[in-house]
Formats: structure tokens, C-alpha cells, sequence
């Protein structure tokens, strides 16, 4: 190949860049764009620290806030578990084990579901207060766990919950009982 011949592609892929950077520098100007004056959406602010002498209010007491409980209310809290976990008798696990029967069953006895190990571990059953426990934040309770959901911060949406999946049962019990 000559050093004309060279020279023609050398050439050709400058200009080629050369058209390129034009164009993007045309259509920067053409379409450009104005800095916003505020933001698309409001970003969450920090919380403000409380003083140190200052104690977070407690929540009530899990009889008290089981009692007053909307079954209603917590079907419509369960939104988000529906794409994880079955409410139906005979329900097959999903990502989660289905949640029929769930109170008083015990922890990790699913069968043919993969709990985790620290799931595994933890024994006993799914009294109304593990529940509690767990629905307001399950890597603290279990830490390892295979659940993503971050958990329920307020109360009476985990009481609402809780009373919701009493109410899945063959025989469910009456909230004055717990």
C-alpha cells in the first residue's frame, strides 16, 4: 500500500471524527438544556437527631395494639408480601413459604422450602410477638436471613398485620385470647 493511499484513509478518518464533534456540538446547542429550578422529586431528608437525653416514644404494648388491630387494614398492609408469599390454604412457596396458618406454626417447617440458616436456628414458633419482632426488621431478627424486605417501622401496621394472619387459619383464634 503507497503512502498516498495512507494519507487517503488517514485522511477519511479524520474527517470523520471532525463530522462527528460537529454534530455533537450542533446538537448541544440546538438541543440544549436549562439547569432545573428544582428538583424532579423530592429527595428524603435525614431525620434530625433527637438529643441524647431525649428517649424514643414507645410503642404500646403488643396485647394493647393487637386488640384495637384491623384484619382489614393488614390485608392491605400485605400488598407487598403477595409477590413473595401465598395467603392461600395450600398455597406453594414462592420466593417466600406461604403464610396460611403462619401464627403459632413452627419457625422454619415449611416443607420443601429452603429456609436459611439463621431462620433454621432461631426454633420455637411464629407466636404473635416473634412476629413483631420480625416484621420490624427481619435481618434483625434473623441476621443472614434470605428476606429482603426491610421491615414495617410503625406498630400498628405490624399489629394490623399480625391480626390479618390469624386470620388465615382453619380455625382462627379471637384477638381478645392472646
Amino acid at each position: 500500500m503507497s503512502a498516498f493511499e495512507m494519507n487517503k484513509f488517514a485522511g477519511a478518518f479524520l474527517a470523520s471524527l471532525l463530522l462527528a464533534i460537529s454534530l455533537a456540538i450542533a446538537s448541544d446547542v440546538i438541543f440544549s438544556h436549562h439547569k432545573l429550578v428544582k428538583a424532579g422529586y423530592a429527595l428524603p431528608a435525614a431525620e434530625p437527631v433527637a438529643e441524647a437525653s431525649a428517649a424514643p416514644a414507645a410503642a404500646e404494648p403488643l396485647p394493647v395494639r393487637l386488640a384495637k388491630a384491623d384484619p382489614g387494614k393488614g390485608e392491605a398492609n400485605t400488598k407487598a408480601c403477595q409477590s413473595c408469599h401465598s395467603f392461600d390454604k395450600g398455597g406453594a412457596a414462592k420466593a417466600g413459604p406461604p403464610l396460611y396458618g403462619v401464627v403459632n406454626r413452627a419457625i422454619g417447617s415449611v416443607a420443601g422450602f429452603a429456609y436459611s440458616d439463621s431462620i433454621k436456628s432461631k426454633g420455637g414458633a411464629w407466636s404473635p410477638d416473634a412476629l413483631d419482632q420480625f416484621l420490624s426488621g427481619p435481618k434483625t431478627y434473623a441476621s443472614g436471613t434470605k428476606m429482603t424486605y426491610a421491615g414495617e417501622k410503625d406498630p400498628d401496621k405490624r399489629a394490623d398485620i399480625i391480626v390479618y394472619l390469624e386470620s388465615l387459619s382453619e380455625n382462627p383464634k379471637p384477638v381478645s385470647s392472646k
